[in-house]
């Protein structure tokens, strides 16, 4: 299977396939209201404005795993992000990213692209967070926390993973070049 051999399911609760984004640059990222990385919706949304018209797109996926931070329903969750970040990329069913209920696409780009550490100047506050929680975190390839980031190129290939750590700019650069 690839990149493009799967189906979400919208915030309206219709099917989305990610065949229809073939020849796209797509940045697949799950989000949350209530968190400390919840700012990245401002750089995301901003990349989704300047670079959608050369074939990039944006798959928000909502996920409630991570401290509980995304406690609301799909369309309270649609409603924060527009009135707050003015968020026009389509935003996807709250779905877990980890574990027995995780979407298949996720499984999918855990496979491509495993956790290789955190960067950045919060770098060292969530590897000791995580440790609490799962003292293994380093050796496995899930989800670590809320906004993290694939970016997939026009051919469907995985070629980067962003933990929320990363500075925004460096996500950009590699959609940028991308495009």
């Amino acid at each position: 299977m690839g990149f493009y051999d799967f189906e979400l399911t919208s915030r309206k609760g219709e099917t989305v396939y990610t065949k229809d984004f073939a020849g796209k640059v797509v940045l697949v990222v799950n989000t949350a209201t209530g968190c400390g990385f919840t700012p990245h919706y401002e750089p995301i949304e901003k990349m989704y404005e300047e670079y959608h018209d050369q074939g990039f797109e944006v798959l928000d996926i909502p996920c409630n795993q991570f401290g509980a931070q995304t406690p609301g329903s799909d369309d309270e969750i649609h409603e924060f992000c527009t009135l707050n970040y003015h968020t026009q990329f389509p935003q996807m069913h709250k779905s877990d990213v980890n574990g027995e209920n995780e979407l298949p696409l996720y499984t999918f780009l855990k496979q491509q692209k495993g956790f290789e550490g955190f960067t950045g100047p919060t770098a060292e506050f969530m590897n000791k967070h995580l440790a609490k929680i799962d003292p293994d975190f380093e050796n496995n390839p899930n989800i670590k926390w809320n906004f993290t980031k694939f970016v997939i190129d026009r051919e469907g290939n995985v070629v980067a993973r962003f933990e929320p750590t990363a500075d925004m700019a460096d996500v950009e650069a590699c959609v940028k070049s991308l495009l």
